[in-house]
């Protein structure tokens, strides 16, 4: 009966499984087996672990939990594989990720292999509630397939070669945009949160009702030319502008500038998948910091916007739009090409720094069991970032998605749009 009740979900998820698993396998493709084994700093991991960690989740929460017979690949790679799940026991320390030389990359790809063809034979067996799982898990991965491209984007900066990943597309010369026009917001009482329909990560729940004010939001992001402007105006010499944390964040690590940004010939460049070139003045800023992101609002006297704002102008955008990744190739924040990117429009290009704090919506209750440390226990410290980037599969994001990283992080796409009180 619950092979029939479900016999059309499983086609559509054994054709979702093999496309997730595929595109992995393409974004590392380019690299050699030292690429994907070095690690460039504590909070990025190597490809290789990458692939092989998306490959345990399926195998551990999948496999091992509820397919009978099944044995695992490699009864040591758990140990090496498990990220922070308390619940599955010792792990390898984080930030020693890079000195795990072996399994070589071929053979992670070989341990994909063996996990994909015991879950494809299965999952037509497996109940709703383990089909489940196996969607959490596609979802899990795309995470990780943008973590990936950023995560090579950062080790490859550290090559003094500063070497291209995939060659920069012809790019046709785009005027700036205008001066940024404001959008007012809803005010009153609103609902954000999830709907219920379709996939969401546990965060984005329950739907709840929240207050907000008279406000206007910017009709888009900030350009690498606007955020030149405030750096030559001191934005990163005068303390006025920033939070003190922030303030001793500049001062301690000498920031001067956007990740990846270097003043070179007389001008500022930025290094990305396609080496290192001239910046774009028109395309949107990103690699910033909650830091950097707040300090430049309040030198432009605006502020961040929160995220119930953004959530709520967002809603009855196509979350599918703007610039996300379709296929393995060049990632990069493109400039407007029309009024689709500069225009309203809030998914793709970079994620948006809000003012909120990660913590939980009213209601919210951890899953029970090790997958129940996805999201909650991380409900810390952490800032929320809407919209989606450049490295984002497309279909990954919507108007709900919480995306939270720490307010000093800035290796992944991440940009500013502004927001300010009426």
């Amino acid at each position: 009966m619950i092979q029939t009740a479900i016999a059309g979900q499983t086609h559509s998820l054994t054709e979702r499984y093999a496309t997730v698993r595929a595109l992995s396998l393409a974004l590392a493709a380019p690299l050699s087996d030292a690429d994907a084994t070095v690690q460039s700093m504590p909070d990025a991991s190597p490809t290789k672990w990458h692939l092989a960690h998306t490959t345990w989740f399926f195998e551990t929460f999948v496999l091992r939990d509820h397919v009978a017979g099944y044995a695992l690949h490699d009864e040591r790679w758990p140990f090496l594989f498990n990220s922070y799940y308390e619940a599955e026991g010792r792990r390898h320390a984080r930030d020693r990720r890079g000195m795990v030389t072996r399994p070589t990359l071929n053979e992670v790809r070989a341990y994909r292999a063996h996990v994909d063809a015991a879950l494809v034979a299965a999952l037509p067996t497996l109940p709703a509630a383990v089909q489940d799982l196996v969607a959490l898990g596609c979802h899990h991965e795309e995470q990780h397939q943008e973590l990936l491209v950023t995560d090579i984007l950062h080790l490859f900066a550290e090559n003094p070669l500063e070497p291209a990943i995939w060659p920069a597309p012809r790019k046709v010369p785009v005027a700036m945009p205008g001066p940024i026009g404001w959008i007012e917001g809803l005010s009153g009482i609103v609902e954000i949160g999830h709907t219920g329909d379709g996939f969401a990560f546990d965060c984005e729940g329950p739907r709840h009702r929240a207050l907000l004010s008279p406000h206007a939001l910017a009709d888009r992001t900030i350009t690498n030319g606007e955020w030149a402007a405030f750096i030559a105006d001191g934005g990163y010499r005068e303390a006025r502008w920033w939070l003190a944390d922030g303030w001793n964040w500049v001062k301690t690590n000498a920031i001067t500038a956007p990740l990846y940004w270097e003043e070179r010939d007389g001008g500022w460049t930025r290094f990305g998948l396609d080496g290192r070139r001239a910046i774009d003045p028109a395309a949107p800023v990103t690699h910033v910091s909650f830091f950097e992101a707040d300090a430049y609002a309040s030198w432009a006297g605006a502020r961040l916007p929160t995220e119930a704002e953004w959530e709520a102008a967002a809603a009855h955008h196509d979350p599918a739009g703007g610039n996300q990744m379709d296929t393995a190739g060049p990632v990069e924040p493109r400039p407007a090409t029309g009024p689709a990117f500069f225009g309203p429009a809030f998914f793709g290009n970079v994620w948006e720094w809000t003012g909120s704090a990660y913590r939980p919506y009213p209601g919210f209750q951890a899953a029970e069991g090790a997958v129940g440390e996805y999201n909650g226990k991380f409900m810390s410290g952490q800032f929320i970032l809407r919209g989606g980037s450049c490295a984002t599969p497309r279909g990954h994001a919507r108007a709900s998605y919480r995306n939270f990283f720490y307010p000093h992080q800035r290796w992944q796409f991440t940009g500013v749009r502004l927001a300010k009180d009426l």
